[in-house]
């Protein structure tokens, strides 16, 4: 396995003084630890999604369409893929292990996918089982509707949860005057199923007519970040703002997450989306970036190989070319970190079973963070 030179850390908080929810009181000294970024799997133009198989097989979803099958040094094309819709920021997407894989072999996966109304694509989340380099038993769990051409807001990350529902995120595809306040409509959405597809008899709008009943949260923009905190089980998520207003959220259950009509970011021209960035019954979030950085993949530290960052999150930066280390205490954000400053646009980031932290950058490949 190739390694590449030591990398040096750097020592900086960047607190966000535009943003209510945070102060610079309080902050700890930094806690960090030295360590070696090594090159696991070389040259992939977008790895978007990464699972881990038993057998300590690693499969990378490329956005072009590609599914890769990486063991041992050798990297293997896996075949028998549904369609998918490759557009803008559409693609193959994020991927995920069930929690029983050792069990029943399910892998799930999240893809743009032109099925059902309209011309275009909008996300789909589907299963299938790994044979040899192919996949079978496909079967289609949601399909997000109506389809558009348009390029942009797919989300999508899948994650599960200790209960066994798997949640999964779709943007606002371009249209947030009409998706994202809507539960009638699909995007702009954090949705929860049963492994099966099946909807949960207690999801939030089960009883509401003409609702779209998967929805378990509303008012999000462009979600591409969920995880599970380690400790307490609760679902946490950060979307794209527009310029400025990037965020973190801790998922609830029916809560409405206000997009468009609260937001720290104002439109890409320099103009205003509203004066609001706070109304009752919207939920504020735990943290928003002013700068954006363009927050892609997200993932908590619990592994015993970083002591020092326990309990911190990581989220790659798409705009800034950085992994950023968060310290967040009582539910605050207290010191922010750049880690891999300048390596290339970080698109994922997981803590394997091993307990490694593994790093998706664009153009270049995966990386393995090893402490010193």
């Amino acid at each position: 396995m190739k390694k590449s030179t030591i990398l040096p850390i750097f020592f900086v908080v960047m607190l966000t003084t535009s943003c209510a929810q945070n102060s610079d009181k309080g902050i700890n000294l930094p806690k960090s630890i030295d360590f070696t970024v090594n090159s696991v799997i070389p040259v992939i133009q977008n790895p978007w999604g990464m699972a881990f198989l038993p057998d300590g097989a690693i499969l990378v979803t490329e956005k072009s369409g590609k599914l890769l099958h990486f063991k041992s040094g050798k990297t293997t094309e896996i075949s028998n893929l549904p369609a998918i819709y490759v557009r803008g920021q559409g693609g193959l997407l994020d991927i995920e292990l069930h929690p029983n894989y050792a069990q029943n072999g399910w892998i799930y996966f999240s893809y743009s996918s032109e099925e059902g109304d309209g011309k275009g694509g909008n996300t789909a989340i589907s299963r299938a089982k790994l044979s040899g380099t192919q996949l079978t038993d496909h079967q289609l769990l949601y399909k997000a509707g109506p389809n558009t051409t348009k390029g942009q807001h797919f989300g999508s990350r899948l994650e599960f949860d200790q209960q066994g529902y798997l949640y999964f995120s779709v943007g606002d595809r371009g249209n947030r005057d009409e998706n994202p306040q809507s539960i009638q409509r699909d995007g702009g959405k954090i949705y929860r199923i049963h492994d099966d597809g099946k909807i949960p008899a207690d999801n939030p709008f089960v009883d509401k007519s003409g609702a779209k009943t998967a929805i378990y949260s509303y008012g999000h923009r462009n979600p591409q970040g969920l995880t599970l905190h380690p400790v307490t089980g609760i679902l946490w998520e950060h979307e794209h703002g527009p310029r400025g207003g990037d965020e973190i959220n801790k998922v609830q259950k029916g809560k409405n997450y206000g997009w468009p009509v609260i937001t720290y970011g104002i439109n890409y021209s320099g103009t205003k989306i509203t004066d609001e960035t706070s109304k009752p019954g919207m939920e504020q979030p735990v943290y928003q970036w002013t700068p954006s950085i363009g927050p892609s993949g997200m993932a908590f530290v619990s592994s015993d190989k970083y002591p020092k960052w326990n309990g911190n999150l990581l989220v790659g930066s798409l705009a800034f070319q950085y992994l950023e280390r968060l310290v967040i205490e009582n539910n605050k954000v207290t010191y922010r970190e750049k880690l891999l400053d300048g390596m290339g646009r970080v698109r994922n980031v997981r803590q394997a079973p091993d307990g490694f932290i593994y790093v998706g950058i664009e153009g270049k490949g995966i990386y393995r963070l090893d402490p010193k």
